[in-house]
């Protein structure tokens, strides 16, 4: 327990931080926006963190021990950041995942060292996750309940930590908003509980794909609602309340249409000088609409939102015409906005 807990701190001691990015916005306005760009992370996205944090949490709990095969419910981000963990500490990894998740995708799991186990039926995800952990003796991470958990969320150098040490020179140091998604939850619940500890006046939006159910229960304070269908936007929005999420530490949820996340990662990608991916334009989109707001009623200061993941693993969707009109999404009136919401500031 000492040995692996120790190696995955020294792999963190070989990891910089993740850099805090200044969006371009008039000077005029008064009003800073900041992306943590989370892409820099050895395994491309924000996942990196929840996934140390995971197997810290396994470990130190003495579910993983040496040899326990690790088992997750995920075709994305988490179970390539897994697998990453998993690798680095000689532990078998199973992404269990859809039989239709993309070749890309599937790929980026086995490049970490990871497995993929395949099902017909993706209601079945959890179901099938539990009876391997049974049948190999191993362990299933169950990212959507423990990540709420498995982070020290009154510091230790986790993602609030960091915003608000990287903030601390700012002109406006302590954000009016931080604007972030929400997947399993963790990250929303990690920054809430943590600025509520550190007595900040700072409050917490979260931005919901449309087809997650996260903003209804949230609004109905209704967390049986489930929904027929998962979220367009990959990392974010769920089809069922998950245990990790705590919508009490929440001040604000702002509900996006896919196009207008699609819409906007292809609008800002000449302003950034990069290619980011779907979640980043969810938590951009909210963020535009709250500095329009704070430009409404004269406030000013600044906001903090979330770079994600780089786009490069979604050029063949979000960055695909062909599949963007597949899917019936129509971008101009979102570009429309978008456009004029630079120019003016206005929403």
């Amino acid at each position: 327990m000492r040995e692996a807990v120790g190696i995955i701190e020294a792999d963190a001691n070989r990891s910089a931080d993740t850099h805090l990015l200044r969006y371009p916005l008039p000077l005029d306005w008064g009003i800073d926006l900041y992306l943590k760009d989370e892409s820099t992370h050895p395994t491309g996205s924000l996942k990196h963190r929840l996934a140390r944090s995971l197997f810290l949490y396994a470990i130190c709990n003495g579910w993983v021990t040496g040899g326990t095969t690790v088992i997750e419910a995920s075709s994305g981000s988490t179970a390539v950041s897994e697998a990453y963990f998993a690798r680095l500490l000689g532990l078998p990894f199973i992404a269990v995942m859809p039989r239709s998740t993309s070749q890309e995708k599937i790929a980026l799991i086995e490049r970490q060292g990871g497995r993929c186990h395949f099902i017909d039926e993706p209601s079945a995800l959890y179901e099938e996750s539990h009876r391997l952990a049974a049948e190999l003796g191993g362990h299933f991470m169950d990212q959507f309940t423990h990540a709420e958990r498995a982070t020290d969320w009154r510091g230790n150098n986790n993602i609030a930590e960091s915003i608000f040490e990287q903030m601390r020179l700012e002109p406006s140091p302590e954000p009016e908003w931080v604007v972030v998604g929400a997947g399993t939850g963790g990250t929303s619940a990690t920054i809430g509980r943590y600025i509520h500890y550190q007595k900040r006046n700072t409050r917490l939006a979260v931005v919901d794909p449309e087809h997650s159910v996260f903003f209804d229960a949230w609004r109905d304070h209704d967390r049986s609602l489930v929904a027929d269908r998962g979220s367009g936007i990959e990392g974010i929005g769920r089809p069922r309340v998950e245990p990790s999420f705590i919508g009490e530490v929440i001040d604000r949820m702002i509900k996006v249409p896919d196009a207008a996340s699609v819409a906007t990662i292809r609008y800002v990608e000449e302003l950034l000088g990069r290619r980011v991916g779907g979640s980043t334009g969810t938590n951009l989109w909210g963020a535009f609409q709250i500095i329009a707001e704070m430009r409404q009623s004269r406030t000013r200061g600044s906001v903090v939102t979330l770079l994600c993941d780089g786009g490069e693993r979604y050029a063949n969707t979000y960055y695909d015409d062909s599949w963007v009109a597949a899917q019936g999404m129509e971008l101009d009136p979102y570009l429309d906005r978008l456009d004029n919401f630079h120019r003016s500031g206005n929403w």
